[in-house]
């Protein structure tokens, strides 16, 4: 386990293994509750609709969504219209380890990657609250995750985020541009048939 962690960017650290095989088979069944809750659906770009890769939900107070009429958090699936289901305690303990003391998540989101799924380079700003930290938390098959600056043309560098790898990116490297540019199948026994999901908290409100 790396307590340490490697800063890969300045204020993205890179906490390789800050779960064991046990702790993650216990967030995975947590999150497959999560799913039986609120199932996946499909985001979908603004304005053109066309479809994301990945399949996604929510978890916690607030949901991250995506469809024609833009990003937003929302209280709600967008299917369903039901509230999200709460976030596993888990997650929340992560949080209150690496976060900084920041307040707490608002949001979890639950991103299913197959294996021909990607993420393209882009910022995480739809938060009101910049100055909490992201966390981002993989299970199953390794990624190839691309990280750079705060402009889009500024250098990016890779690295190899694995089953149990957190990834918390704060200060400078909170509005970093990132990506996921390919999953490695078969790295990973975790997730039956494999695959990779990836949990990041978020803080979206301004505490009072």
């Amino acid at each position: 386990m790396d307590h340490q962690g490697l800063e890969i960017a300045p204020g993205a650290l890179w906490l390789r293994e800050a779960l064991d095989r046990p702790a993650q088979e216990a967030l995975l069944a947590a999150i497959r509750s999560v799913i039986a809750a609120a199932p996946l659906f499909t985001p979908r770009m603004p304005r053109t609709g066309k479809p994301f890769s990945v399949r996604m939900t929510n978890c916690g107070p607030l949901g991250w969504v995506s469809d024609a009429a833009g990003y937003r958090y929302q209280p709600f699936h967008p299917d369903t219209r039901r509230p999200w289901p709460a976030m596993p305690q888990a997650l929340l303990a992560l949080w209150t380890a690496y976060a900084g003391g920041a307040p707490p998540p608002e949001a979890c989101l639950v991103n299913v990657y197959a294996a021909a799924a990607r993420m393209g380079l882009h910022q995480d700003r739809d938060e009101d609250d910049l100055t909490a930290p992201v966390l981002s938390l993989s299970l199953g098959d390794t990624c190839v995750f691309r990280i750079g600056g705060t402009a889009r043309a500024d250098p990016t560098r890779s690295v190899r985020l694995a089953s149990g790898d957190v990834l918390v990116l704060g200060g400078p490297s909170r509005l970093a541009f990132h990506g996921v540019d390919r999953v490695i199948a078969g790295s990973s026994s975790l997730i039956d048939g494999g695959g990779r999901i990836n949990l990041t908290l978020r803080r979206v409100t301004v505490s009072a």
